[in-house]
This record gives structure tokens, C-alpha cells and sequence, in this order.
């Protein structure tokens, strides 16, 4: 039996969308369903290309098929409104309540996938604290539910089921995206909460009532500071992990993404700290435009990571997705040097681990 590959290297999920794709996703102009599918088959080819031709083990449709990486949840559940902000992205806010479209839609990004990749598959899911966080209104929602935390649970049946679908479709990797716990590392956030840790446990068991008793299937859950957002100048949230060392713990999954790229992340000594079962998909790509990490830096990055954790444990990413939010403008090109350079200082690394 051959040994398991080690340092295999992925995305997060998003990558950059060119004009092109742009216009697909917001319908300019207006196409029939069917030349719309063959379009956008066409563009996901070649961003599962790219990222074959980089040297990925692990890869994604780049959530090309999506208008919103959370929205997506409005296509898997009646009673939302669908708006756009000032700078044109969507805007999507919960008004009714609850009701199961026809489920699927995330499960066919898989589906085609499976078509045109030998590789390993990471599909992606809105955490529930996360959609809490970003769709509940106190105005807009109240009548449908007054309490936030009564919408993040109405989410919970409707990602499951879509996990269900994602899993039989054939993903290998299902990623739960929870920015939104990850916040609680930073001490002005915790700040506006009466009782940040439960708020943090809140999200912990929203994801694991999702996952539970899921078999068959990687689960992992991405940490994000919203770093993403340097592209679109917001802030970074500041903070070791820490203060969620508990709660992470908690969580019912396999792999945890983490970002290490900026010195705001804190000290890896952290990694002693979280149950040795869990893998680390190890943020140690800077997604930042203009910046490209050499191979040789991202491997040392690595090599600090590898104090404390074993070769097996860990994944090589970028800190996070490429398309931070749907209209930020990333190039494309400086995206597939930099996933070369992940999979170049993969190699660096197992080939010190011969």
C-alpha cells in the first residue's frame, strides 16, 4: 500500500473571477439556461486547468458557479430578498421563513466536477453563525424571526441536507467556512459581546449539528480574519487563536484551515494546544495582491509549523480565498504563480522528508 502523500496542497475554496466569468454570474447579457451552463462549464475547465497545471492535489470550481460564497444559501432555501450594495455586491437578507427549494445546487458543482478532474474535490459550505452574522436584519427579519439565533438554527436542517447531497455526489473534502467564530481572537470583538465564549460555543455547535454522524467524507472547517478582505482594504482582525484553542476543539470535523502569512495570526505554538486528530490546512500562501510568496519562503513558513506538528498533519494553502466578495478585482495570473510556488515548496518539503 503506498503512503499517503505528504504536504498536499489546495486552495481555499474562491479564486479570482475574470470579467468574463463576472458577466456570466450577474446574467450581462442575458443568456437561456442552457447556453449559461455551457459557458460557465467552459470557464470552470479552465480553473480546475490552472490549478492541475499549478501542481494542486486537492482542487475546486473556484465557486465560479455562485454569485456570493454565503448567498448561495438562496439557492437552497426560500425566504430571502436579494439586493445589491453600493459598490455592487449582493446584498442577501432573510425575510421569511425557511423553506427547502430543490435541494442540490452545490451538490452539482460537485457533480461536474467529478467529470473533468482525477483530483481531489473540496466543496464548500456556509457555516450557520456565519449566515447569522451576514443575512439576519433586526428590522428586515424580526417578523420571520425575531432572534438571531432562531434564523442560524432554521439554517442548520438546509445545510445539512445539502451536505448530504455534496458528500453522495462524490466530494472528497467538504469545507465549512465560519469567519465568523474566528472573529472571537480579536479582544475588541469579544468586546461587544456579553459573553463571547458562548457566543463562540454557539457557532461550535450550529457547525456540529450540520456535521454530526456525516460519514464517508472529510470535514473541514476554514478560520478566516476576514483577511480576504486586504484585497477591498478592510480590516484584518488582529489576535492569536488562543482565546478559541477550546472551542476548536469542540468542533466535529477532521481539518481545520488556519492563516499564517500575517504576524497578527499570532505564535504556532497554538498547535500544541488542539487535539492531535485534527489536520491543519496551514495558511502559509499570502493571498494579498501584489504580493507573491517565493517557494522557499512558503516552505520555511512550513518547516515553523513542523515544531510542532507532524509531517502527516499538515496541508499547504493560501490564508484564505482569492475572491474576497464577488466584485473585488484579483489577477488571475498572479493567483497561478503563487499556487505554483505552493506546489514548488511542496516539493522542497517532501523532498526533506524522504
Amino acid at each position: 500500500m503506498s503512503k499517503p502523500l505528504l504536504f498536499p496542497t489546495s486552495v481555499v475554496g474562491s479564486l479570482p473571477r475574470p470579467a468574463f466569468v463576472l458577466d456570466l454570474i450577474n446574467d450581462r447579457p442575458p443568456l437561456s439556461a442552457e447556453h449559461h451552463s455551457h459557458e460557465m462549464q467552459a470557464a470552470v475547465r479552465y480553473a480546475v486547468a490552472m490549478q492541475e497545471h499549478a501542481g494542486l492535489d486537492v482542487v475546486t470550481d473556484g465557486e465560479w458557479w455562485r454569485k456570493s460564497y454565503i448567498g448561495v444559501i438562496a439557492e437552497l432555501a426560500h425566504g430571502f430578498e436579494l439586493g445589491t450594495a453600493p459598490d455592487g455586491r449582493p446584498i442577501t437578507v432573510v425575510v421569511d421563513k425557511l423553506a427547502p427549494k430543490t435541494p442540490g445546487f452545490i451538490a452539482r458543482e460537485v457533480t461536474f466536477l467529478k467529470t473533468i478532474t482525477k483530483r481531489l474535490i473540496k466543496s464548500t459550505l456556509p457555516s450557520p453563525a456565519l449566515l447569522g452574522e451576514r443575512m439576519w436584519h433586526p428590522e428586515k427579519s424580526a417578523k420571520a424571526y425575531p432572534n438571531r439565533d432562531d434564523f442560524v438554527r432554521a439554517c442548520v436542517p438546509i445545510l445539512r441536507r445539502e451536505l448530504e447531497l455534496v458528500r453522495d455526489a462524490g466530494a472528497d473534502i467538504v469545507q465549512i467556512d465560519d469567519p465568523h467564530l474566528c472573529l472571537f481572537v480579536d479582544h475588541d470583538v469579544r468586546g461587544k459581546y456579553t459573553d463571547p465564549d458562548a457566543a463562540a460555543d454557539f457557532a461550535v455547535d450550529m457547525v456540529n449539528e450540520v456535521v454530526s454522524g456525516i460519514t464517508g467524507v472529510k470535514i473541514a472547517v476554514h478560520l478566516c480574519r476576514r483577511a480576504g478582505g486586504r484585497a477591498r482594504g478592510e480590516v484584518c482582525h488582529g489576535g492569536g487563536y488562543d482565546p478559541i484553542i477550546k472551542h476548536l476543539n469542540k468542533l466535529k470535523a477532521h481539518h481545520l484551515t488556519m492563516e499564517f502569512t500575517a504576524p497578527q495570526a499570532g505564535d504556532m505554538d497554538v498547535f500544541r494546544h488542539l487535539r492531535e486528530d485534527l489536520e491543519i490546512g496551514l495558511g502559509c500562501v499570502d493571498v494579498t495582491p501584489g504580493v507573491v510568496d517565493s517557494a522557499e519562503t512558503i516552505a520555511a513558513r512550513v518547516r515553523k509549523a513542523l515544531q510542532f506538528l507532524a509531517p502527516q498533519r499538515i496541508t499547504l494553502n493560501p490564508d484564505c480565498g482569492f475572491a474576497p466578495g464577488s466584485g473585488a478585482v484579483v489577477s488571475l495570473d498572479e493567483t497561478y504563480q503563487k499556487l505554483c510556488n505552493e506546489a514548488a515548496a511542496a516539493q522542497i518539503l517532501r523532498a526533506e522528508f524522504v
